[in-house]
């Protein structure tokens, strides 16, 4: 099985160094893992603004085309939600009916995130809501994640973790390898 390992890793500064302990793990569960990083494009450096971006775009697809499911991070990123990015290959898998999985190192409900957040704002709309029913984000990603037959899974205890911590993911790797050795 092939694993695309969407999520804003890619963004960490030792990204290559991250994406072999996720890659390693995933092997550890008979997973094969496509993490998408940019170091595999010799020529990235060299290329203008508008070239390297529709290269990294094409070549994250070409990944995704290939891969089997998708193990999402969706950590929340520069803001209350997931990753912008991620979410676009949330709904790229979700499209194509292949199967989704997702974590947060964040327990803390989007909600309150979003709250926080808009608290923060130094001219926020009168009546502005946020419709977190409970949920860990926006209602439109544990659905998409949920097709799947599983939810999004968050830290055990309700407490938050460093982004980059791969306890969830590694629990996350697991439940995959079991529900797909299940249809297998």
């Amino acid at each position: 099985m092939l694993a695309y390992l969407a999520g804003p890793d890619v963004f960490l500064p030792d990204a290559p160094a991250h994406a072999a302990r996720k890659s390693a793990i995933c092997a550890a569960h008979g997973i094969t893992a496509l993490p998408p990083l940019n170091e595999d494009v010799a020529s990235l450096a060299a290329m203008g603004e508008e070239e390297a971006w529709r290269t990294i775009f094409a070549k994250d697809v070409a990944m995704m085309e290939r891969a089997d499911l998708v193990i999402a991070n969706l950590t929340p990123f520069r803001g209350a939600s997931a990753d912008a990015g991620t979410l676009v290959e949330l709904g790229w898998f979700l499209g194509r009916g292949r199967p989704i999985f997702g974590y947060s190192n964040t327990a803390t409900p989007f909600a309150a995130r979003s709250a926080a957040l808009l608290a923060r704002m130094p001219d926020p709309m009168p009546g502005l809501t946020v419709g977190g029913f409970g949920l860990p984000d926006n209602l439109m990603i544990p659905g998409a994640v949920e097709t799947g037959g599983h939810p999004i899974l968050l830290p055990e205890g309700g407490r938050d973790l460093p982004f980059d911590s791969l306890e969830v993911f590694e629990r996350c790797v697991a439940l995959a390898a079991k529900a797909l050795a299940r249809v297998a």
